[in-house]
């Protein structure tokens, strides 16, 4: 009886760790969400969770993706994370670059109640400045994936950059685009398009600057349409789709379009329903995106799914 459990309880160890490595060596696969195809595998085996980070695309934009990090707590992550963004990092997944520059080591990182503070070495600032605010904004919002930091503060041996001495956070924008032809009816939107990158589907957040008095939601739903992004990024919406009408209610912001929300084999494609669930998750401060057809509810997405 002993030998027996003895045996089947060595089998049961051998089977589980023939299969954490056997995930581990899959390649990255996936179109839909640029992660491991066998991501919620690797969560049912092992506990391991996925953490998003930006990095840069051929046209210089930052995007959107996700990796995994050991680290039990925020500053354990936070250091992973600098170190996954240096230049030449060899875990970077091909088509995308790191951004800090090589040699950069993290002198020094804290945590005071919410901030996050960094401190770099000389190496950090080899870079001219058209990349600095690129690399800064990397930083951030990489960091600020992480629960519970609400802003990061950024010190070169000890000191602080001459344009940025205040704690920083998302409000500094990223991709920042402008349309702006007077100092009327500013409007800021961050809108989510993708990019395909080595097979790969990747999200790409870009903040607009434009004169535009009209509910975000509204300008969320023409921009991704007209797709008038002045890079090669791409938006799945329909040209004839419209926004019939919005409410929000107990934290939930209902959306209800025509039936061009819907394609021709009658399903919504999870593409479409991203991009704009996304883009509106990160203009207001609701929990989930309804989307409804002719007042027919069709899907939805929550803040966790992003």
């Amino acid at each position: 009886m002993l030998k027996t459990k003895a045996i089947r309880k060595i089998f049961t160890t051998t089977l589980s760790m023939f299969i954490i490595l056997t995930i581990f060596t899959f390649p990255l696969t996936s179109k839909e969400k640029n992660i491991l195809r066998t991501n919620l595998e690797i969560e049912d085996v092992t506990n391991l969770t996925t953490d998003k980070v930006y990095l840069l695309n051929k046209d210089n934009l930052l995007v959107r993706t996700d990796i995994f990090l050991d680290g039990k707590n925020k500053l354990d992550k936070a250091k992973n994370i600098i170190e996954y963004l240096i230049i030449n990092n060899e875990k970077i997944p091909k088509g995308l670059n790191g951004y800090i520059p090589k040699n950069t080591k993290l002198l020094n990182i804290k945590e005071e109640e919410s901030k996050i503070i960094l401190d770099f070495s000389k190496e950090f600032k080899n870079y001219n400045q058209k990349q600095e605010k690129q690399i800064i904004t990397g930083i951030v919002f990489s960091l600020m994936e992480i629960d519970e930091i609400e802003s990061i503060t950024i010190l070169v041996e000890g000191n602080y950059l001459d344009k940025y001495r205040e704690p920083l956070n998302k409000n500094i924008g990223i991709n920042n685009q402008y349309f702006l032809n007077s100092r009327n009816d500013l409007n800021k939107v961050v809108l989510y398009y993708q990019d395909n990158i080595e097979n790969n589907l990747y999200y790409v957040p870009v903040t607009k600057y434009l004169n535009d008095k009209r509910e975000k939601v509204e300008i969320i739903i023409d921009e991704l349409k007209n797709n008038n992004s002045s890079s090669n990024l791409i938006s799945y919406l329909n040209n004839n789709l419209e926004l019939i009408d919005h409410k929000e209610e107990s934290d939930v912001l209902f959306l209800n379009f025509n039936d061009y929300l819907i394609d021709k084999n009658d399903e919504v494609t999870k593409n479409t329903l991203n991009s704009i669930a996304y883009s509106v998750l990160e203009n207001y401060d609701v929990n989930m995106v309804m989307f409804e057809v002719d007042n027919k509810e069709v899907s939805y997405i929550s803040k966790k799914d992003m």
